[in-house]
């Protein structure tokens, strides 16, 4: 488990997550030509969308929510 500063709409914040889910958002951000913090901004704001499947949880439950649905995804292409 590996614990990160964020920066989201100007506000640090700390969040825990597993080296492999680090590593993935990382990928899944730089094949978007996003920051890190860019997209884990984008997943935060996203969670609160009524059609989200990152609704109600913490946000290192989103992040890990997001990382599995684009792995999902991916496998169906």
């Amino acid at each position: 488990m590996r614990k990160r500063s964020v920066t989201i709409d100007g506000h640090r914040t700390s969040i825990s997550l597993e080296d492999a889910f680090w590593t993935e958002l990382s990928g899944l951000a730089r094949a978007r030509g996003l920051s890190l913090n860019a997209l884990v901004a984008e997943i935060d704001h996203a969670r609160g969308a009524p059609q989200s499947v990152n609704t109600g949880g913490n946000l290192s439950s989103a992040l890990r929510l997001h990382v599995l649905e684009e792995l999902k995804k991916a496998q169906r292409d």
